[in-house]
């Protein structure tokens, strides 16, 4: 009986493992803002995930400088983001055209859209935004 409970055990952790690791992937990758100006490369980050700006259009650009991002291409725009289970990752988002920084919710709906949630003063003022995942 000993035997049959430590195989079964062993046999649930084992598949409990790449679900888990799959699931925390899937926010790896590259991603569109709604106007496509602004391509984003979320990969891993020491023991977290992070957003890096890969590829801006002139416009995009243009408007992050005024707001005081000189290079907005390698401007890491997500930082310290950790899954919170479920699809939900909690971290930092940075808003280049009002150079802010907040405390953000990312949501990975379906395995092309992400939720990108950023909110200042406690919460009481909010931006959201769906990224597209792009090929």
């Amino acid at each position: 009986m000993k035997r049959i409970l430590a195989k079964s055990a062993l046999v649930l952790i084992a598949l409990a493992v790449p679900v888990s690791a799959a699931a925390q992937a899937a926010i790896e990758g590259r991603w569109a803002n709604p106007k496509r100006s602004v391509i984003v490369r979320v990969a891993r980050c020491g023991n977290a995930y992070c957003g890096t700006v890969v590829q801006a259009s002139d416009k995009a650009k243009a408007t992050a400088r005024r707001g005081g991002t000189a290079n907005l291409i390698g401007t890491q725009i997500l930082s310290d983001v950790q899954s919170d289970g479920n699809g939900v990752f909690k971290g930092r988002a940075f808003d280049p055209k009002r150079n802010l920084r907040a405390p953000a919710t990312i949501r990975l709906i379906g395995s092309n859209t992400l939720v990108v949630k950023g909110c200042v003063l406690g919460g009481f003022i909010c931006k959201e935004q769906r990224w597209s995942r792009v090929g």
